[in-house]
């Protein structure tokens, strides 16, 4: 019996020296900033529509003339290559795709090889090795037709 008390005193004394060193690293600058914490201003080109929570809708500003522009069949164009694309930030409007497949920016397309479903976008050089991700933009995500949080893999020609 003594030993499991004697156990029991030791792990509560380990848990407060944990949470004293927690404290300790706080108040010397370390660690996450409060929740209540001032952040930083979003620039203007990044602003989102505030309040409760938001549906895709809302956050897509492409009209419907721009989004059955953006998916009529283009030109092939020389295939870049195959990438994996996230969601891109909802804040930059526009059928856009950052990638490190391109080194200029330049037009293009994508294309979802599962579905064939294409779509035309802007290709926005990033740095990183052509095996790197992607980023797609919300409305060319919506334009095929893919889950917003999914990882989707897609053919980029230029």
């Amino acid at each position: 019996m003594y030993g499991r008390i004697g156990s029991l005193v030791m792990l509560a004394g380990g848990l407060l020296s944990l949470a004293a060193c927690a404290e300790l690293n706080l108040a010397l600058g370390g660690g996450a900033p409060a929740p209540d914490a001032p952040r930083a201003p979003l620039e203007q080109s990044q602003t989102l529509p505030t309040g409760a929570a938001q549906r895709v809708d809302s956050l897509d500003r492409s009209t419907a003339a721009e989004r059955v522009a953006a998916t009529r069949g283009g030109g092939a164009g020389q295939l870049l290559g195959q990438t994996v694309a996230s969601l891109g930030s909802p804040a930059d409007p526009g059928f856009w795709l950052k990638t490190p497949l391109v080194s200029v920016e330049a037009p293009g397309r994508v294309r979802d090889p599962r579905t064939g479903k294409s779509v035309a976008v802007t290709l926005i050089p990033i740095d990183g090795p052509a095996t790197a991700g992607s980023r797609l933009s919300l409305s060319a995500m919506r334009a095929l037709e893919v889950s917003l949080t999914d990882l989707v893999t897609v053919d980029v020609t230029g």
